[in-house]
């Protein structure tokens, strides 16, 4: 009996070490056929950042190094290894923050290390200033969409310095920078004084006339909402809700009536012409009533 269990034993030990020793040989065959695939997959090289980039970095030697990067693999508009030193010849700067070992491709750099580089063709860029509440508090940031509202006095002989006016210079405005920040790396809040905005030549005019004589202020609005949003004025006249008259009156006039008090007009006293001499006769048509004098003829 036990050198039957021990027989039993030995031959589940003896195919325990075949089985082992086949499946060791399967995933080795699978390794090896890995690593030759890997060899034979044929390679290139490819500039990359060396360092993070941040937005007006300038491409140089000193930030940009060459990788072996797989040929089927290599992203649009990535620099190759002959093409580097062009790359590195033409002095271009980032446009879009680069990560370390990403490549660098033609879409996240520019010709010039100026903001300029980035405005598109009929298009210009003014500066406007704005503080703290003008600002959004500083939540203001580069590649934002604004509206441009100015406030100023009321227009007319008849408006005092506290009659004020808000109206929509401009609408659906793509912010370019934001004091001397152009890039996407900060999105906290912080105050500034200045915010660089993209818009046509006629805007620049409007918005250049349009800080000379009122305060210009910042409506962050959605970047995914194109529509445009209303165009009327909004006087301090409605926010008291109608009862303020901002016109000026001269001393001594009395002060006009409040809205909803009704003020009766003083009876006008109509002076009666007056009655001829002589003999006559009342004629009456409807309401009104008249004399007419009879002439007299003798004999």
């Amino acid at each position: 009996m036990e050198r039957r269990n021990l027989l039993i034993i030995g031959a589940a030990v003896l195919f325990g070490l075949i089985a082992v020793y086949f499946a060791n040989a399967w995933f080795s065959g699978v390794e090896r056929q890995q690593e030759q695939v890997t060899e034979e997959r044929v390679l290139t090289r490819i500039a990359v950042a060396d360092q993070d980039l941040a937005f007006g970095t300038a491409i140089s030697s000193a930030n940009v190094r060459l990788v072996s990067w797989p040929a089927d693999s290599v992203p649009q508009g990535a620099y190759r290894d002959g093409e580097a030193q062009r790359l590195l010849a033409e002095g271009k700067v980032a446009i879009r923050p680069i990560a370390r070992g990403e490549p660098i491709l033609l879409s996240r750099i520019s010709k010039r290390a100026v903001l300029s580089a980035n405005i598109p063709p009929d298009m210009r860029a003014v500066t406007v200033p704005i503080d703290a509440v003008s600002g959004v508090a500083g939540f203001v940031t580069p590649g934002d969409v604004v509206d441009v509202l100015l406030t100023r006095q009321i227009p007319g002989d008849g408006s005092s310095n506290d009659d004020k006016m808000t109206t929509v210079v401009l609408d659906n405005v793509q912010v370019l920078a934001v004091d001397l920040r152009t890039g996407e790396q900060n999105t906290n809040a912080t105050e500034s004084k200045t915010a660089t905005l993209m818009v046509h030549p006629e805007g620049a005019q409007r918005i250049a006339l349009a800080t000379q004589i009122g305060r210009l202020s910042l409506a962050l609005r959605n970047v995914e909402d194109p529509g445009m949003g209303a165009r009327r004025a909004v006087t301090s006249r409605e926010l008291g809700g109608g009862l303020f008259i901002p016109a000026k009156r001269s001393a001594g006039s009395p002060a006009p009536p409040m809205r909803g008090d009704a003020v009766a007009a003083p009876p006008k006293q109509v002076m009666a012409p007056p009655r001829p001499s002589g003999p006559g006769m009342t004629v009456v048509r409807g309401t009104e009533t008249s004399f007419v004098g009879v002439q007299r003829y003798g004999y």
